[in-house]
């Protein structure tokens, strides 16, 4: 059970986070727990996270701001592993170096800080920058698979809706097939229809077509001549 002081510095916090909130990042507390806060760091430009959005949880103690909170990362990043806690200054790996002054948006900024740094820590990863790459192109996918992230952050499953539209509008502008030339039998590129193939004759074919196809003055010299040679004994009488 949180205590009254906890809550209330809480909800302050809150407020003051919608009022100036911390750039590239986005924090809520749960809607049945304001003891857990779930954020989504956008990955900044100029490093291999651009492009990408990291959701996480923070779970702060009954005793805040007197107790540092808990972090960790759920999404698929390249820096840090999932569902493990983040060693940070201002996390619960350090309470002894915890400053009851530190709020919600300084503890954000911390953590976004820290992830566009390579310095090695506990629970970080050591990726490459196309592996980051990667894993930034997917993670908006994978964090609309969370029921709880769709849930707390609407506007992140809209701009997932909206991007697989617009690829889906790019797949489906298939270049048309070559439009065919009636007058020659061939396409665009000169290449021969399946009315014109039927027309090619094999040399079979041509052979037989000049044996179906015997001239008529042929057959009248024939003619002419048979009747010449039956002609010839009446001429002898």
């Amino acid at each position: 059970m949180a205590e009254k002081a906890c809550i209330k510095r809480l909800q302050k916090e809150y407020r003051a986070l919608c009022k100036e909130p911390v750039s590239n990042v986005i924090a809520r507390p749960s809607p049945n727990d304001i003891l857990e806060w779930h954020y989504v760091l956008e990955g900044s430009s100029g490093t291999p996270f651009v492009g990408g959005y990291y959701y996480g949880k923070i779970k702060f103690p009954p005793e805040y701001p007197y107790k540092p909170p808990g972090i960790t990362m759920i999404t698929p990043n390249g820096r840090f592993m999932t569902q493990k806690k983040i060693c940070l200054s201002m996390s619960d790996f350090h309470p002894e170096s915890w400053n009851p002054m530190w709020s919600v948006s300084s503890i954000l900024t911390g953590l976004l800080s820290f992830m566009m740094d390579n310095s090695p820590t506990t629970g970080s990863v050591n990726t490459t920058a196309e592996e980051k790459q990667r894993l930034a192109k997917s993670s908006l996918a994978f964090n609309c698979k969370n029921q709880t992230f769709r849930k707390i952050f609407p506007e992140y499953v809209e701009k997932y809706n909206e991007q697989q539209l617009a690829e889906q509008h790019v797949s489906e502008q298939v270049t048309p097939e070559h439009p065919k030339d009636d007058n020659t039998g061939t396409d665009r590129d000169g290449n021969a229809t399946g009315a014109q193939v039927k027309n090619l004759n094999t040399p079979k074919e041509m052979r037989r077509n000049r044996k179906q196809s015997f001239p008529t003055w042929m057959m009248l010299l024939l003619i002419s001549i048979f009747g010449l040679v039956m002609a010839l004994p009446l001429l002898q009488l």
